[in-house]
């Protein structure tokens, strides 16, 4: 079968790592999704491993449509019945991009009169009570191309179960595992998070490092789908169990807010990653927790939008920059920022930038992996 997953601009090239692990062939990639085949059972398999994508689905087919009559016929012409009962529920949502059908209202109602059409012919009957199982249509007009498609994430992927408690401006699960994996973690090298918050970006490394699936304790809608045998899923989260593995690297949060940091221990609790250890720190007296130790820095500080002003960012991002220039030369720094001036601001001029979104903020991700004197001027 066909199937889709989305993500955050940026994190393509790692959700199509992850299909490629998992022993699925990709067919296409562009920004923000990825379409690949794979067995039913990858269902479950994808839902309950992906660790980077925002959701999955059901790729039922794709078309060219310059009208509203072609979008009809080709909505029409899928078998939405291999999945859709005469008593399930159907809502329709989408995009548009680029195309000439780019009212998304008008979008919906075709779609949703060419799916009762065809449903109509299949089941007999006129009227649809949509009372039992939904199945979410999405369509995605990119190019008057539209792929039309079924929801088997339900809530979003990036919502592990953990974090039913946060702070003003949390990261996305998604995303704070994607910046934990580009710094490339190793078991001797101890990963600190100086501006934590609710504990996002040490909980999923700590995930990640006892390979625990992020989707292993939340349900997904597809799981009351008949097409999907329940056994599939039973499976899935055995084999995924099996993987686990005790904790090996030193996790670190620190925190100036002692509220952010007891709700970072709460959620952290929920997701089994107990043995992180949050202190009270401010960030721009760092230093390392461990004398001597090789280690790594991966954060979200504030951008100046929803938690500070700008102003008192910039002397934020100065002052990080100096404390740890002083007293942590050698180690790797991951920082995610929207600011485009960062680097003038932290006083180093980073080793490789990485645009990202969090959320609809664009962002960078700026990569230090040695010392330099370098002092950048202006944007870089």
């Amino acid at each position: 079968m066909l199937l889709t997953a989305t993500c955050l601009f940026g994190l393509e090239k790692l959700v199509g790592e992850e299909i490629d692990s998992l022993g699925y062939k990709r067919i296409e990639t562009i920004d923000g999704r990825i379409t690949f085949e794979a067995p039913p059972e990858a269902v479950a398999v994808c839902n309950i491993n992906f660790r980077f994508a925002e959701r999955l689905y059901i790729n039922m087919g794709s078309f060219y449509a310059n009208t509203f009559e072609q979008l009809f016929q080709g909505v029409k012409n899928i078998p939405w019945e291999q999945y859709v009962g005469e008593y399930d529920s159907f809502p329709v949502k989408g995009h548009s991009i680029k195309s000439k059908l780019f009212s998304i209202p008008d979008c919906q109602k075709i779609i949703k009169k060419a799916v009762v059409t065809r449903l109509e012919g299949v089941y007999g009957r006129k009227q649809f009570p949509e009372t039992d199982i939904t199945y979410k249509i999405e369509f995605f007009i990119l190019n008057d191309k539209a792929t039309l498609m079924i929801d088997t994430s339900g809530e979003g992927l990036h919502k592990r179960g953990y974090r039913t408690e946060a702070n003003l401006a949390p990261i996305r699960e998604t995303l704070a595992a994607a910046m934990v994996s580009l710094s490339r973690p190793r078991d001797e090298v101890i990963l600190v998070d100086p501006c934590c918050g609710s504990g996002t970006v040490p909980i999923e490394a700590a995930l990640m490092d006892m390979n625990i699936a992020p989707g292993i304790n939340r349900s997904f809608a597809a799981e009351k789908f008949p097409a999907f045998p329940e056994d599939i899923w039973e499976t899935a989260r055995k084999q995924a169990r099996l993987r686990e593995r005790a904790p090996v690297r030193k996790i670190f949060g620190f925190d100036i807010d002692p509220e952010s940091l007891q709700i970072a221990r709460n959620n952290a609790r929920r997701a089994g990653a107990e043995h992180i250890v949050f202190e009270e720190r401010d960030v721009r007296n760092f230093v390392s927790p461990i004398e001597d130790a090789r280690g790594t820095i991966v954060c979200n500080p504030p951008y100046g939008e929803r938690l500070m002003d700008k102003e008192s960012a910039y002397r934020l991002y100065s002052e990080m920059g100096k404390a740890f220039s002083k007293n942590v030369p050698n180690w790797q720094l991951y920082i995610i920022s929207s600011d485009e001036n960062f680097q003038k601001h932290f006083g180093r001029r980073a080793d490789k930038a990485r645009k990202m979104y969090n959320g609809m903020i664009k962002c960078e991700l700026f990569q230090f992996f040695r010392k330099t004197l370098d002092k950048p001027k202006g944007k870089c």
